[in-house]
This record gives structure tokens, C-alpha cells and sequence, in this order.
């Protein structure tokens, strides 16, 4: 059984493409001043959120492992 997963956006690091909330917007839209806020912690499509996190031209976008708290995407 793998670790329950959280995801995090440091909204001080999104410049706001609106790249990750097109892209997973089951986890991720925009905030009134443009940039990335989480509808929840946990990922509710983790494929899409991965591939949001991915894109995310400032890495602001994370996903870390509960139980741990390492980061798991993006993999460096």
C-alpha cells in the first residue's frame, strides 16, 4: 500500500499561466488575484495534478508523501 499523498501550492512562487488549473482543475484553480489555490490537500485525480505540478514553470505546484513529508513530484 503506498503513503497517502498532499499537495501543496506556495502561492508566493506562482506567476498565475493558469497552466496547472486548466490542466487538473478537479485539485487546482485560480484565486481572485490569478494565482494557484488547492481545493484540497488531498489530490483528488493525482495523474492530472502530477502532470500540473510537471508543467508549473516555478515549481510551485507539490506533492509530498503524509507520512514523511519528502516530496515525491516534482522528482528532481
Amino acid at each position: 500500500m503506498s503513503a497517502p499523498l498532499e499537495s501543496r501550492v506556495d502561492r508566493t512562487r506562482c506567476v498565475g499561466t493558469g497552466a496547472c488549473a486548466a490542466t487538473a482543475p478537479a485539485d487546482l484553480t485560480l484565486g481572485p488575484d490569478g494565482r494557484a489555490e488547492l481545493l484540497a490537500p488531498t489530490p483528488v485525480h493525482l495523474g492530472q495534478l502530477t502532470d500540473a505540478a510537471e508543467l508549473c514553470p516555478v515549481e510551485a505546484i507539490t506533492i509530498h508523501r503524509t507520512d514523511t513529508g519528502e516530496q515525491v513530484v516534482p522528482a528532481w
